[in-house]
């Protein structure tokens, strides 16, 4: 099956109002900017983005919240090199914020693609994060249960990606974006290069084209610690 789209716009179309949103990251390594620039174009309000952090400048998910699409976000890093956006709107009142400790982030990611509905970790016990959780005693150590994380739609970026949809990821892309490839009901891929089904090694394949859906190339992406840097404004 063919699962490439032709233009990033037919590649969101899907995406609508109170959407729950997995958008790939680890700073710009694993960031579809042209993809998340995309879904601005497109408009869709009530979105849960689930995220390592909350933006940067006024470019990719800053931009989403500069223009109120983001309801709430679920991320680790709310504050990062440049979090005007995010700060703005949540002094004002108008975002939420789930606050997840980075690893139990990619274990609540890798949970829901995995079908395990919550699992143990020592992390945040005794701090406001565990506050209303279960929790449990194992072996002396008191552990915090944590709940999976699943999406509606994923928004990745790739580095190599075939007709079928399998991947490759350029070194620390791989942090979130297969994670999230897997826990998503609609799985939407940016590739740098698209090439003919079987063009890669299967040893090579690091997300295998079951959990994509869609795959959009984008030759040279755009890089977003150097948009913020040139102070480039997406609106």
């Amino acid at each position: 099956m063919d699962k490439t789209v032709e233009s990033l716009a037919e590649a969101v179309a899907e995406i609508g109002d109170g959407a729950t949103v997995m958008i790939g990251g680890f700073g710009g390594s694993g960031a579809p900017i042209e993809l998340i620039h995309a879904l601005i174009d497109r408009g869709p309000s009530d979105l849960t983005i689930i995220n390592n952090n909350a933006g940067n400048g006024r470019i990719g998910i800053a931009a989403m919240i500069d223009a109120g699409m983001v309801r709430k976000m679920i991320c680790s890093f709310p504050r990062s090199s440049d979090p005007r956006a995010f700060t703005e709107r949540y002094v004002e009142g108008c975002i939420e914020l789930e606050l997840v400790p980075q690893g139990t982030l990619a274990e609540r990611i890798r949970a829901g693609g995995a079908g395990i509905p919550a699992f143990y970790t020592p992390t945040a016990f005794g701090t406001e994060l565990a506050a209303g959780k279960p929790t449990a005693e194992f072996d002396g150590r008191t552990y915090v249960q944590e709940r999976w994380l699943k999406a509606d739609f994923a928004i990745v970026k790739a580095h190599v990606g075939d007709t079928h949809g399998n991947l490759t990821f350029n070194k620390a892309a791989r942090n979130f974006n297969p994670l999230m490839c897997m826990a998503a009901k609609t799985t939407i891929v940016q590739a740098s290069r698209i090439v003919p089904a079987g063009a890669i090694d299967p040893e090579h394949v690091i997300t295998p084209g079951i959990f994509v859906n869609k795959v959009v190339e984008v030759t040279f992406p755009q890089q977003e610690e150097e948009l913020v840097r040139a102070g480039v404004s997406y609106a």
